[in-house]
């Protein structure tokens, strides 16, 4: 009180010493609410990590490829499931004046017989030309010799254990045919399955003999310089009859799926914004209650002239207050989280700038929501009360 007392009206610099003033008076009260905002801020790192890690693990794949356009199936769902199409569309894209290369891409899935434990998990595979070197990372490039031998495959070294030893030279059985491990390459499995392969067309054509390398899954599009995407797309969608992406198209479709038609998507985009509410909801009641109980010292401020305004911004002052404490040991425990999270699930969980940035301003957010909330408790402080 003595301190209330020493106020004046004029000093707005005052706001911030008074609300940690307020927010020290019971200590353990305190840190327990910190600890509940805590919380709430390192969930909202947690949910929107995630919400953002699982469209980029639907496009690990196409971020590691060289190409400017993609051809697909009109059945185009996602990723794993592209449909399929005739050879014979990439041959009328080939055609076209403004392409340079346009290199057809196989998906399909084995039965890897030579599992831990007698088990038979499915593996990815995908069957591409070695020569045309579509894929970016060098581990896959310097090895486009290997993948020319018979029966040969690469095996991505993020492939789960229950593939057993992926070591070079291994023999495995491929559903009913044997083939060896030539080498691993680092790029990472997303969601494309348990495990990944590469193949040679021949060699793919050799594992999938019922569809051989006529029916094309993907069709991987270089355009010359100085083409413009978007045109070109135009142009070729009309040639082909076929869906043409651009890049941009391609990153917009895999997201909407991912974050919009899937449970995986839903469930993270809802427990985003259960979690803004729930921090809300903390910060309101740690706010309100500390107003509550210090009303008659907010009734004093009134009596020797505090007006409204300056007393609202001493809450906004204690809800800011508490998020700032909250929200930086949230961030050291998000950082320690998204390496784990990286670690056992291989999704590419990120501390980007942006996502920081998008974090603190929720949780700047919650803060101003809740002190304006509070200060409708604010409202009972009757000057006439401290007489």
């Amino acid at each position: 009180r003595d301190f209330i007392l020493q106020q004046q009206p004029n000093r707005p610099a005052t706001k911030v010493p008074l609300a940690w003033r307020i927010l020290t008076d019971d200590k353990r009260r305190t840190a327990l609410a910190l600890i509940g905002i805590f919380m709430a801020i390192l969930l909202v790192f947690v949910e929107l990590g995630f919400f953002y890690a699982v469209p980029r693990g639907g496009l690990l794949l196409y971020d590691n490829m060289r190409f400017d356009l993609l051809l697909a199936s009109n059945q185009y769902e996602y990723q794993a499931q592209p449909g399929a199409f005739p050879l014979s569309q990439l041959e009328k894209v080939r055609s076209s004046p403004d392409v340079a290369e346009a290199t057809p891409i196989y998906f399909g899935f084995a039965k890897w017989k030579s599992g831990e434990g007698d088990l038979w998990p499915d593996i990815f595979v995908i069957g591409y030309d070695p020569a045309r070197h579509i894929f970016i990372p060098d581990s896959i490039n310097r090895q486009a010799a290997v993948l020319d031998r018979v029966d040969t495959v690469l095996v991505d070294s993020s492939t789960r254990p229950i593939f057993g030893p992926l070591g070079t030279g291994r023999v495995v059985e491929l559903d009913d045919r044997k083939v060896t491990i030539g080498g691993q390459y680092a790029l990472g499995t997303g969601f494309m399955g348990l495990g990944v392969a590469l193949a040679s067309t021949a060699n793919f054509a050799r594992l999938f003999p019922q569809r051989g390398s006529t029916i094309v899954n993907l069709g991987a599009i270089r355009l010359k310089a100085g083409v413009d995407p978007d045109r070109a797309a135009g142009v070729l969608q009309k040639l082909t009859g076929a869906r043409i992406f651009t890049r941009q198209e391609l990153e917009a479709h895999e997201t909407a799926y991912w974050t919009t038609r899937t449970s995986v998507g839903i469930i993270f985009g809802s427990g985003l914004l259960i979690s803004l509410v729930v921090g809300i909801m903390i910060v309101y009641q740690i706010v309100s209650t500390q107003v509550g109980r210090q009303l008659p010292q907010f009734a004093t401020l009134k009596a020797i002239g505090y007006r409204d305004r300056a007393l609202a911004a001493t809450v906004s002052a204690m809800s800011l207050l508490i998020v700032i404490a909250g929200f930086i040991p949230a961030l050291a425990a998000a950082l320690g989280l998204y390496a784990l999270i990286r670690q056992k699930t291989l999704l590419p969980v990120m501390m980007s700038e942006m996502r920081l940035l998008a974090v603190f301003a929720a949780s700047l957010g919650m803060a101003v929501i809740s002190a304006l909330l509070s200060v409708w408790v604010l409202r009972r402080a009757d000057p006439a009360d401290v007489f």
